[in-house]
């Protein structure tokens, strides 16, 4: 008996760029991150770079060793909710500095200025 089998393919561009952000930020070379999950620094290049597929203990490792979020890499828009729009910001709001998130709170305060001056006219 064969249980039902799901042929998607899953793209880890994602992963990897946000693997590499996450990365960089921390100041870390591929080659120490390497040496923190047990692989070569080949094998994070590849990850980060071509979108490699890891095994899952690797997965697992380099994204609790950075604290990124899984749900925007294995469920679709309409598979994660209403809701994934904002968890996937609040990933990368997560991920940023202080002059980053300065600068992405005008951007939003803009945008509602915005959207008040529109709803007036």
């Amino acid at each position: 008996m064969r249980m039902n089998q799901d042929e998607r393919r899953f793209d880890f561009h994602g992963l990897g760029l946000a693997l590499k952000q996450a990365r960089e930020e921390k100041g870390w070379t591929q080659a120490y991150v390497a040496e923190l999950v047990g692989k070569t620094d080949r094998t994070i290049m590849n990850i980060e770079n071509k979108g490699q597929h890891p095994s899952f203990n690797l997965f697992f490792k380099l994204v609790t060793l950075f604290d990124i979020s899984v749900d925007q890499f294995f469920y679709t828009e309409g598979q994660r909710g209403e809701n994934s729009c904002r968890k996937h910001i609040d990933v990368l709001l997560s991920s940023m500095n202080e002059k980053e998130l300065v600068v992405m709170e005008a951007t939003a305060e803009g945008l509602k200025k915005a959207r008040e001056t529109e709803v007036q006219e």
